[in-house]
């Protein structure tokens, strides 16, 4: 998979050489490569916004310095690209997104600021590569790093080989509509809290029942709105 990242802050994203993320792109799985927006302007000031047209508070990214950098990444684009736009008024980003994301070959992110990119730099980009804007929920960061770095972990963990035991990405929250159940390990008793005897006991049968029944019992309390009405 490759990905590259449009940002006016590139240092952000230097975490991602650590844990998983970081051992993906050493080995070659992931290859990914972080833009600076500000390499794209042609004045001294390497101005990137300006006052949005129509009044009101806040500043707008400028078109000329997204549609320049956007030409650098898909000139070389051999295979079919995904641009997202992080976005407090895109789709809600879901598990279910990550996988579909993780299919493909090729993901760009674009990081906005201030009051958000021009809507022409979204709308020219539809016409040459499928645009997703997402949310990462219900509220307003100060600009989209936060988000595509939650997505790109959430995303790559799914690409085959970065995770070492595959199977336990198949019993984490939301890979079948439920919270994931809690977990122990050891000692058996620990401050005066032990861990339930079912988990001890070595009936497998049991062990999934009862991982069941805490799973659908946590979204009861904590997420109803994931069961179904």
């Amino acid at each position: 998979m490759r990905i590259d990242i449009l940002t006016i802050f590139p240092e952000f994203f230097s975490v991602l050489d650590v844990s998983l993320v970081g051992k993906a792109r050493a080995s070659g799985l992931i290859a990914l490569s972080v833009h600076d927006l500000r390499d794209f302007t042609h004045d001294r000031h390497r101005t990137v916004d300006d006052t949005p047209y129509g009044g009101g508070a806040g500043m707008v990214m400028k078109p000329e310095p997204w549609g320049e950098a956007l030409d650098s990444i898909l000139a070389d684009a051999v295979v079919e690209t995904t641009v997202v736009f992080p976005s407090p008024a895109g789709e809600r980003f879901t598990q279910a997104t990550a996988r579909e994301l993780a299919l493909s070959p090729h993901l760009v992110f674009g990081c906005g600021r201030y009051e958000g990119i021009d809507q022409r730099v979204i709308d020219h980009t539809r016409t040459r590569a499928n645009v997703r804007e997402i949310s990462l929920g219900d509220y307003v960061l100060n600009g989209g790093e936060v988000a595509a770095m939650a997505m790109i972990e959430a995303i790559g963990r799914l690409v085959p080989g970065m995770v070492g035991n595959p199977e336990s990405l198949t019993e984490e929250s939301h890979e079948d509509g439920l919270l994931e159940y809690p977990s122990y390990t050891k000692p058996s008793a620990w401050r005066g809290l032990e861990v339930p005897p079912v988990l001890l006991s070595g009936n497998h049968a049991k062990i999934a029942q009862w991982r069941h029944a805490q799973q659908v019992e946590r979204t009861e309390r904590v997420r109803p709105d994931l069961l179904p009405g």
